[in-house]
């Protein structure tokens, strides 16, 4: 059996999917392109689709792994769900609370851990919070509240 090779853009991952999963990852996709900040770029980031801070505006890169770009939201399909990764809101405690809250008020049920929103439909996210909560985060204020979230360097 060939082994698989790992997508390289974003389209190269959604060809990969199942017809249901394509169209509903698709879709968010599109929610989120439409509502994306100027700064962010979008591409393939740890082997899902993820939009992130280039290294031409935050050279630093991810400290975990500085030769990646800082990430700021992914999807993927997983083996038993879709997720959303929205690490833009794992920094900054405000803009988490407003997402939960307008989640919730949309009467979608929401199963999110730290930065992750599992879903088994696009039917169960109300993409209307999803692009709200990516367009108010701009990339300046992303990486301040990124910064403010890292321990102090001596």
């Amino acid at each position: 059996m060939p082994k698989k090779t790992a997508p390289e853009t974003p389209k190269d991952y959604l060809d990969g999917l199942p017809d249901d999963r394509r169209k509903a990852l698709a879709k968010l996709r599109a929610t989120i392109r439409k509502q994306l900040p100027k700064g962010y770029k979008e591409g393939i980031q740890y082997g899902m689709i993820g939009y992130f801070v280039p290294h031409s505006i935050y050279p630093d890169g991810y400290h975990t792994d500085p030769k990646q770009p800082l990430p700021f939201a992914s999807i993927a399909s997983q083996k038993n769900h879709m997720a959303l990764y929205l690490f833009c809101l794992y920094t900054d405690e405000k803009a988490m609370e407003s997402f939960v809250k307008e989640w919730k008020a949309s009467g979608h049920k929401l199963d999110m851990g730290k930065s992750c929103v599992r879903f088994k439909s696009i039917e169960d996210v109300p993409l209307d919070v999803v692009g709200k909560a990516i367009s108010r985060i701009c990339v300046e204020d992303f990486i301040a509240s990124y910064e403010d979230s890292r321990p102090k360097r001596r």
